[in-house]
């Protein structure tokens, strides 16, 4: 019973820090003033051109700063590894990559598309590259620690794929 107790604990936290995680994202990218989201006096941009602003950013990386290059193609990453590590914890469905792949495109497409549509930020087709691969590298982490919770033969935590081939990767 003390187990059953504790597993859905965890479960709860898990939902918790996922909602807390969403929240947070979306104040990022459609809210903070630091981030230049709020355009009062400037036009809207957006890239529909695949690896356009990438190649842009990195090209005048010495001209833009450490930090504006960091936060735009590492910032987008990291921002949805989150995304692709708590799909497969809370969701058995999403324990397959291709799943959690596509959820993540979908999820920044969706983040773009009401970025283009409120203009707060800009939509651009290289963010929905970075952050898909930030859910795709998320996902990836889970089964390393899924991997490696086998290995060792640990105490559960959560991390164990009830009754499930290893239909991921």
């Amino acid at each position: 019973m003390e187990k059953k107790k504790r597993n859905k604990l965890f479960r709860v936290l898990e939902i918790l820090l996922f909602a807390v995680y969403l929240a947070v994202l979306c104040y990022f990218l459609f809210i903070a003033d630091r981030m230049g989201r709020t355009y009062s006096e400037r036009v809207y941009h957006y890239n529909l051109m695949p690896f356009k602003e990438i190649v842009r950013f990195w090209t005048y990386r010495q001209t833009l700063g450490f930090w504006s290059v960091m936060l735009n193609l590492i910032g987008n990453v990291a921002a949805f590894i989150p995304y692709g590590l708590f799909l497969p914890r809370l969701f058995s469905s999403c324990r397959r990559f291709l799943l959690t792949f596509v959820l993540a495109f979908e999820f920044s497409l969706c983040v773009e598309i009401i970025q283009l549509v409120w203009k707060v930020g800009s939509f651009d087709v290289d963010d929905i590259l970075l952050n898909t691969l930030g859910g795709a590298f998320g996902f990836l982490i889970y089964r390393i620690l899924v991997w490696v919770k086998g290995k060792s033969g640990g105490e559960s935590c959560g991390m164990e794929e009830k009754n499930e081939k290893k239909k991921s990767l």
